[in-house]
């Protein structure tokens, strides 16, 4: 069979658009027509200089026009520090209240104009933590749970960081810190159900790594409430998942237990649905009380109660860390910023 040579012309590439050049807030002044330290005063959201509305919104049409946006790095250098808020990421399972708490926090930063990065630290604890976080330069650092020393601490404010605020059970030397009294959680519901007459008592502790800080004050916050009355308190370690939950509830009736604080709401709902499985009837044979005043224990049947936890707001958070950035010589303030009240429903 003959083979022909057949040549394929060469089409030329097409050509690549020119790249565009990058906007500068000249070009924002030019097309407001208005001066470059005007678009500066703007853009930055400086309270010092009075300018008019009409003209903050020229200049605010004519970068989204243009596409311009102010450059990070440029605006650090102007004020000696960045705008930059680190929050590591929280190394427990996090649940809808505290995904709320977050996100309120980080819309109060917001409006205060400081930018909010989440940073991953899986496999990072402690001083290795502190210096990855440092190497970013951050304003700031907001370190929810545990696991932050002081030395951590003076790694991050060498690097720049003009405040270390922690979230926790503790506070750290020479950090802003915010106290959250778990305990008081456990506490309040081991009274509530002492008083409604119970007195074989479980207290659920997660066996998902991560969550120790706050489960094991929350064990203590019920024995405590229990000391020296005729009341006997079980701790009861508990999966998140059904399996685990259907293995606890088939042991209940050997456990001899009349009620139970299953750590959260989410641990309640998922006992609660198990031991009714099993046949035990809540709260006749079992009170359940939870913790978070989630909106789904109301739609239980029966209604669960909890404990209402107050998380204080992510405004005054952020005021605190804007206070900090200012004033980075300031004592460390400590505050406690946990109430614990009881919210009784059906379940007990």
């Amino acid at each position: 069979m003959p083979y022909v040579m057949v040549q394929i012309p060469k089409t030329p590439a097409p050509a690549s658009p020119a790249p565009r050049s990058v906007p500068t807030s000249a070009d924002v002044a030019r097309l407001a027509g208005v001066s470059r330290a005007t678009v500066s005063y703007v853009l930055n959201n400086t309270s010092a200089v009075r300018i008019s509305e009409p003209t903050r919104r020229r200049v605010h049409e004519a970068a989204k026009e243009l596409g311009y946006v102010p450059h990070a790095a440029a605006r650090s250098l102007r004020a000696g520090h960045s705008r930059m808020v680190l929050m590591p990421a929280p190394s427990f399972p996090v649940g809808p209240l505290y995904s709320q708490f977050l996100g309120d926090l980080q819309m109060a930063l917001g409006r205060l104009d400081y930018t909010v990065v989440q940073h991953g630290s899986v496999g990072l604890y402690g001083d290795e933590a502190a210096r990855a976080w440092a190497e970013l330069r951050p304003v700031a650092v907001l370190m929810p749970g545990s696991g932050l020393c002081p030395k951590g601490v003076t790694v991050l404010k060498r690097s720049g960081a003009r405040a270390v605020v922690t979230l926790g059970p503790e506070a750290v030397e020479g950090a802003h810190a915010l106290l959250m009294d778990h305990e008081a959680v456990g506490y309040s519901a081991g009274v509530h159900l002492h008083e409604r007459g119970r007195r074989r008592i479980g207290v659920v502790v997660p066996e998902e790594d991560g969550l120790e800080s706050f489960s094991a004050p929350r064990l203590e916050g019920v024995r405590r409430a229990l000391r020296g009355t005729d009341a006997s308190v079980t701790a009861l370690s508990l999966a998140y998942e059904e399996k685990s939950a259907a293995g606890l509830a088939a042991r209940w009736r050997d456990l001899g237990l009349d009620a139970v604080f299953a750590y959260n709401d989410e641990y309640a709902m998922l006992l609660m649905r198990a031991l009714q499985d099993e046949g035990l009837r809540v709260p006749a044979d079992t009170a359940v009380i939870g913790a978070d005043d989630l909106m789904l224990g109301r739609l239980l049947r029966p209604r669960l109660s909890t404990v209402h936890i107050e998380l204080p707001s992510g405004r005054e958070l952020a005021e605190l860390v804007d206070r900090a950035v200012r004033n980075p010589g300031a004592a460390p303030e400590t505050h406690k910023v946990l109430g614990a009240s009881v919210v009784h429903r059906e379940s007990s």
